[in-house]
Order: C-alpha cells, then sequence, then structure tokens
C-alpha cells in the first residue's frame, strides 16, 4: 500500500467525490436516505463548491480517500474520509492543508450528535465558537474556529 498524498482537486474527481460524499454521510448517519440527496448534492458540489472553494483530495493507491473544501473567507464547508480510513492520518492530512490555505483562521459547523467529528476538531485545535442551525438540514450544529 502506498503512502496517502494530497493534491488539487481535478474536473475527473467528480464522480469519486460524490460516491466518496454519499458513503461517508451514509455512514455516519444510517437512519438518513443519502441516496435521495445525491441529485441535491450534486448540484450543490458543481454551483456552490467547485467554484468558490479550494478542494483538496487525499489519493492512497489511486483512489480517493477523502478531500477537503476551504472557502477564500476561512469557512471549512467539508471535510470528508472514507470510512475505511476513518482513524487514519487522513482527515488530519486535511485538515491541516486547510490551516495552510486559510492561514488567518478556520471556522466550521459540525452536526451537535456527531460527536466523533467534535472531538477530531478539538484534537486539532479547534474551540467551540456557539451553537447555530443548518439552514439546509434544521438540524442542531455547533460552530467552531481554529485560530493560529
Amino acid at each position: 500500500m502506498s503512502a496517502l498524498h494530497l493534491r488539487p482537486y481535478r474536473p475527473e474527481d467528480e464522480a469519486a467525490s460524490i460516491d466518496l460524499w454519499h458513503r461517508t454521510w451514509q455512514q455516519a448517519y444510517p437512519q438518513i436516505d443519502f441516496a435521495a440527496r445525491l441529485d441535491w448534492w450534486r448540484e450543490r458540489w458543481r454551483k456552490e463548491l467547485v467554484p468558490k472553494a479550494s478542494i483538496v483530495v487525499a489519493e492512497q493507491d489511486g483512489a480517493l480517500t477523502g478531500f477537503v473544501t476551504i472557502d477564500g473567507d476561512g469557512y471549512l464547508d467539508q471535510l470528508v474520509v472514507d470510512p475505511a480510513h476513518w482513524g487514519s492520518d487522513a482527515a488530519r492530512l486535511l485538515v491541516d492543508e486547510a490551516k495552510r490555505l486559510s492561514p488567518a483562521g478556520v471556522t466550521l459547523l459540525v452536526n451537535k450528535d456527531n460527536s466523533r467529528a467534535i472531538r477530531f476538531y478539538e484534537r486539532n485545535g479547534f474551540a467551540h465558537a456557539g451553537d447555530e442551525v443548518n439552514p439546509t438540514s434544521g438540524r442542531p450544529v455547533l460552530k467552531m474556529i481554529w485560530q493560529p
């Protein structure tokens, strides 16, 4: 098995990125039908994230294992890692890359019931910065911030 490496997103990564998003979120929240959200997600990916965010992918042995999106304001919208790579260095490397791309600070929203993700962000220097509601899903989220 070769080492994990990061690289910029390319248009030909779209299908693998969307599939990875679907599989990862379905694993994290099995009670939600993410297959039913794929058309919405594809549209959001193409119109909101790809044109406005820097996207970095993690790749190992030619397979996409994760990605992170960070916009010009330092908002980290997505940090997605293949469940088979949970606990590996992939998420840490991707969040470190987001910090490098946004050295003044990074903000994000994380589902309040996603304790695994919250612990990960805390271990990686993020602090709690308030409670919010996800405008799309209506779910309660925690705003977190990293500042150098």
